[in-house]
């Protein structure tokens, strides 16, 4: 490799690549404002139910009020960012953000604020991020290649952290100046420039050829094929543990800056200062540690290593030993977190992306409100101190807990649409919402190579449902024991086509190994029936029929 090849290639390997692409530095350093002035508002709204005479309960159900939300509408919201325009979903989201922004910095400026409705301000502002986190996180894609996307991730992970290392200080500051009230006013203003961005941008997006689906099928879809990919489901289980015991700093960091180390607003930005600030480390030193390490290795690192900032948030008295920790903390935030994103990133392919990103934030965020409530109560009966230091031993458990469920090795595959089928031309004057449409495909096995071509089937049968398809079943004809019979159906001809355009190129290694080991004189014999009720001819006309394709001469290399 020439000098010139090898800085191009140093290029495109760098953290710093994605930002070659106009439209995502353009939304990162907007993101990166908001981000701003969501942690200000985050720092207001926690020292002001603080201040309000709150019990610590009402403490930690500020944070637990804003992740709550994502927990239940992120699976509604990523059906949608995968069915509709991406771009205009996340327009909206922050308009809607930016109109709660008004409202409650109109409310606390003129002293209507109460714990209960400073919890519904909070949970509106967690419904707005609800929709906007799927839409904005799938369209990392459209603007950056998908080899560049784990370095894009870690690009928008860092532009957080950078926000968060400087951004609670400085509410902190504007909370104990002016007050509450104006850092709502700050993250208002704050939204303003990536509303611009976004309305000015105009993504080329590929023709839908579909229709989209309904909400309610697209959502079961989600949660169909996360259940059928074990390495996500992996992950989901993983991110909860980890959001459920780890909020436990976030939601208890005011009580630890009041009561345990008798410090005020300011103080409390310091330490939320400190937690992302070590974040932003955390964020430089992921490639480093990735190479080192196995992403297993990496993830209970991260565990333990926020186990030991709890046990020392809740034994020290002082912010001489508290801040440091914090940073210990925001790293292994930012580790684990990045981690469970991209697996979960480059474990899906485009058409279910949002759903899957959904699910995979319904999990941790859902840990992240339970858990918030679960420590704020514990705070309340056994004290702040103990509440960190049980959080901790419940850390410690999730990292052993990687010895039964480890997470699997990052690993880039082609996970984009195989683009090879076409649909069949058929003798019946057959309609998209006809249905059930019954498929089978017919196989010759030599019994030698039985044991390999029953291991294949397998992983085609989670393919298979993990697509849509429903009922699946393989039979062994009775006369001829070579001859094999994969069946399966779809409600309808119009989800028999998405099922097919589905398949990636990493599916299709499956249809090749399975026709490797056919051994009919032709292609593996393909039929495509329209299930009938008895009774059907008697009340129903017949469609005509027309001239069909030889199935065995037509170009379809997938059924």
């Amino acid at each position: 490799m020439s000098v010139k090849d090898a800085k191009v290639s140093e290029r495109k390997n760098s953290p710093l690549s994605p930002f070659r692409h106009r439209i995502f530095l353009a939304v990162w350093v907007a993101s990166l404002a908001s981000n701003f002035g969501g942690l200000i508002q985050s720092v207001g709204a926690a020292w002001l139910m603080t201040s309000i005479g709150a019990s610590a309960d009402y403490v930690a159900l500020v944070q637990a009020s804003t992740t709550l939300p994502i927990m239940l509408f992120s699976l509604a919201a990523g059906a949608i960012a995968d069915n509709f325009d991406r771009r205009k979903l996340m327009l909206a989201a922050q308009l809607f953000l930016l109109v709660v922004s008004i409202a409650l910095t109109a409310c606390t400026y003129f002293g209507l604020v109460t714990p209960w409705l400073l919890l519904a301000f909070t949970f509106l502002v967690g419904c707005g991020t609800a929709f906007n986190g799927p839409a904005w996180q799938s369209l990392v894609g459209e603007m950056v290649p998908r080899s560049e996307l784990p370095a894009a991730i870690a690009l928008n992970s860092m532009g957080f952290n950078i926000a968060r290392s400087v951004g609670p200080a400085i509410g902190g500051m504007i909370v104990a100046t002016i007050g509450a009230f104006a850092a709502f006013a700050t993250n208002a203003f704050s939204y303003l420039g990536l509303i611009f961005v976004l309305a000015r941008w105009r993504p080329v997006t590929p023709p839908r050829v579909l229709p989209p689906e309904t909400l309610g099928a697209a959502m079961a879809a989600g949660l169909r094929y996360v259940a059928m990919s074990p390495k996500i489901g992996v992950v989901l289980l993983r991110g909860a543990i980890f959001g459920l015991a780890a909020i436990a700093i976030q939601a208890l960091m005011p009580l630890v800056a009041r009561d345990l180390i008798s410090g005020g607003p300011f103080t409390y930005g310091l330490l939320l200062g400190s937690f992302g600030l070590g974040a932003v480390g955390g964020a430089f030193l992921s490639t480093r540690l990735r190479q080192a390490l196995s992403l297993e290795a990496l993830v209970r690192v991260s565990f333990v290593s926020f186990a030991v900032c709890a046990a020392i948030a809740g034994m020290s008295t002082t912010p001489f030993l508290t801040i440091p920790a914090m940073s210990i903390g925001g790293a292994s935030w930012v580790l684990a977190l990045s981690s469970f994103n991209a697996t979960v990133q480059l474990s899906s392919p485009r058409w279910v992306v949002g759903r899957a990103l959904a699910l995979y934030q319904m999990a941790t965020f859902g840990g992240m409100a339970f858990g918030s409530w679960i420590w704020g109560a514990s705070a309340e009966r056994f004290g702040t101190a103990d509440a960190l230091l049980i959080s901790a031993i419940v850390l410690v458990a999730g990292a052993a807990l990687g010895l039964r469920f480890p997470l699997p090795e990052l690993k880039t595959v082609n996970l984009d649409p195989l683009n090879r089928w076409k649909e069949p031309s058929v003798a019946v004057d057959i309609r998209p919402h006809s249905g059930p449409v019954v498929i089978t495909i017919e196989y010759v096995i030599r019994e030698e190579d039985l044991v390999e071509f029953l291991s294949i089937m397998a992983e085609r049968k989670r393919i298979r449902r993990r697509d849509g398809a429903r009922h699946w079943t393989l039979l062994r004809d009775l006369e001829n024991v070579n001859i094999w019979v994969e069946r399966y159906h779809t409600p309808t001809w119009l989800e028999y086509i998405r099922h097919n355009q589905r398949i990636t190129h990493a599916d299709a290694v499956v249809g090749e190994r399975l026709r490797a080991l056919h051994q009919g004189p032709e292609l593996p014999k393909v039929r495509r029936m329209l299930e009938r009720p008895t009774g059907w001819i008697a009340t129903h006309h017949i469609p005509p029929a027309r001239e069909m394709a030889d199935p065995l001469t037509d170009p379809v290399r997938s059924s």
